[in-house]
């Protein structure tokens, strides 16, 4: 059974009540339930975890270099400003599916800027927390791919 982390940055602790009009009314807690059904329909395990500690995003992602086969990450406003969340998913060497609840671009222009995704195989933006289970999906097809392109 192939292993996901699922890794939320800064302030997605928050979700459900922090603007609601941006990130929907989803808690995190409905989200992580939402990905274990998606990723038992998948046969895949995950480990999902938030902090709001930059630090301790590289370490997961560090972790997850031995312990997963890919991530889904949302690494929050860290996403914008993290030169170490970056160099930390390049040494991974793990497919990375970058997500965010909204739609970056419909939004501030800092926002525009992703370090995450100079590392990610994919970004969901936009589909609220479905993009969550979209992000499983991608990473099921990403997994399964791998040993048919080591054969060629």
């Amino acid at each position: 059974m192939s292993a996901i982390y699922i890794l939320n940055g800064p302030n997605l602790n928050l979700l459900g009540v922090r603007d609601p009009s941006i990130y929907g009314r989803d808690t995190l807690a409905d989200i992580e339930e939402r990905c274990l059904a998606r990723a038992a329909s998948l046969d895949l395990q995950i480990e999902f975890r938030q902090t709001n500690h930059e630090g301790q995003l590289v370490d997961w992602i560090q972790e997850a270099r031995e312990s997963a086969d890919g991530i889904i990450l949302n690494a929050g406003a860290l996403t914008h400003t993290s030169v170490a969340v970056l160099d930390a998913l390049l040494a991974a060497e793990l497919p990375v599916i970058e997500v965010h609840l909204s739609n970056i671009f419909r939004r501030e222009s800092f926002r525009h800027h992703s370090y995450v995704s100079l590392a990610a195989t994919g970004v969901i933006c936009g589909l609220g927390a479905q993009g969550y289970e979209r992000a499983l999906d991608a990473l099921a097809n990403l997994i399964e791919r791998e040993p048919e392109e080591a054969d060629r």
